[in-house]
């Protein structure tokens, strides 16, 4: 078997470190990388990975093995994705002793005021590193900035320009994140990847689904929706059946300095900006059109559609006697329909995605933070239609439609058009 040179670097203002390794016969031969708390020769990438250092020197170490990282199976051993929050942080403390961490290095708006939040950000890689280091754990870092760029970045800002309002988290976890995650513990030897969503795996029909953790106040289920059901033996979500006040006591108990740690509370990429600020730094600008009633009436002026989604009231820029509220963006034009309340009902909706089991009847969630509401499915040749029992209120094409059988995810997709 050819030796192969691993090289990684990091830096931080003017402090600078760097690693070299020779590894052969999938064993570090030699190394060159000062700053780190024990040599690595003789050592498996996965025992490198354990070793803990100073901050640049640790990084510099991740950078080099994070790209070539294999390990030879181990009956159950846990691969554990580590955000450097508090969840992660517990569903790690219950896989150790055989578990290896792993977390993603995503790109972050380099315009954005605060970066220190994110679930991605250097300071939460640094986290969940020193996290797996005090369990005496390996950790591993994939820099994926720049294909998450293109593959949730990109597809957000252009969803805003098409006057839609797109859900880049669910893309994110849906689709992006489980299937690096998933190919990563396969790749490190594990049996199972673990994650601290707030989520549960539920069978119907014989078939493995997400289903809803049992605190109403954090169930992720919605994140997770668009997950396909066929990764889901060999992915599972140790803290569904807890609250996150459970967690941080599990964490607390532990000793683990993630106890306390605030939450990121909007699109990690954002690094703290609002979207709209970000979405004009993405190059979408300000481009004046016209504020239209329904009969095409014009109320006034905005500066560019995709700073409103249905439902919105504030912002608009208009005086009226009566709320107005944004109705939908029309981005061909360039024109910003609005009216009352009123007119914000929907009865039905199309939506591009897929059923996982049959189903007739189901409670449809239509944003993270909104009320299930019961409707009956028809399914369709790309996805599946909803006729509601009750109006629903500002649906937003390109946010996505969750489908619930009980306790489980039974169908997901992208809100295509609504009917009111």
């Amino acid at each position: 078997m050819p030796s192969l040179e691993l090289i990684g670097d990091s830096a931080r203002g003017a402090d600078y470190a760097a690693v070299r390794l020779l590894v052969e016969s999938g064993r570090i031969v030699e190394a060159d990388a000062p700053g780190l708390a024990r040599p690595l020769e003789g050592l498996t990438l996965l025992e490198a990975a354990a070793v803990p250092g100073e901050t640049l020197a640790a990084d510099a170490l991740a950078n080099a093995i994070g790209p070539a990282f294999t390990a030879e199976p181990s009956p159950g051993r846990i691969a554990v994705a580590m955000s450097g929050g508090v969840d992660s942080a517990v569903a790690l403390l219950r896989a150790a002793p055989n578990a290896v961490g792993v977390t993603l290095r995503l790109w972050l708006d380099p315009g954005g005021p605060s970066a220190e939040r994110a679930c991605c950000s250097p300071a939460a890689v640094i986290a969940a590193r020193e996290t797996c280091h005090r369990l005496g754990l390996p950790h591993v870092t994939l820099d994926l900035r720049e294909r998450f760029r293109a593959d949730v970045v990109a597809p957000f800002v252009d969803g805003y320009a098409r006057g839609l309002t797109p859900n880049p988290c669910i893309r994110c976890n849906g689709h992006f994140r489980f299937d690096v995650l998933v190919r990563f513990a396969e790749q490190a030897g594990c049996e199972i990847l673990w994650t601290g969503h707030y989520a549960q795996v539920v069978e119907r029909n014989g078939l493995r689904l997400v289903g809803r953790g049992v605190d109403p106040a954090k169930d992720q289920s919605y994140m997770l929706a668009t997950l396909d059901p066929a990764l889901l033996d060999r992915v599972a979500f140790p803290l569904g059946s807890q609250g996150k006040d459970a967690t941080r006591a599990e964490a607390a108990a532990a000793g683990l300095a993630v106890a306390r740690r605030k939450e990121s509370q909007e699109a990690c990429f954002l690094a703290g900006s609002d979207y709209r600020d970000f979405l004009e730094r993405q190059g979408l600008g300000r481009q004046e059109g016209a504020i239209v009633d329904e009969e095409g009436l014009e109320l006034g002026r905005h500066e560019g559609v995709w700073r409103y989604t249905p439902g919105q009231r504030r912002g608009i820029g208009l005086s009226t006697t009566q709320p107005t509220y944004a109705l939908r963006a029309d981005a061909a034009t360039n024109t910003l329909v609005v009216g009352p309340r009123g007119a914000l009902e929907t009865w039905e909706l199309e939506a591009e995605g897929r059923l996982h089991v049959p189903v007739e009847r189901v409670a449809a969630k239509l944003r993270y933070r909104s009320d299930p509401l019961p409707a009956r499915v028809e399914p369709t040749d790309n996805g599946f239609r909803l006729r509601f029992e009750e109006p629903a209120t500002a649906v937003a094409p390109g946010q996505v439609a969750v489908l619930y059988d009980g306790d489980a995810v039974v169908g997901a997709g992208i809100i295509l058009a609504t009917k009111g």
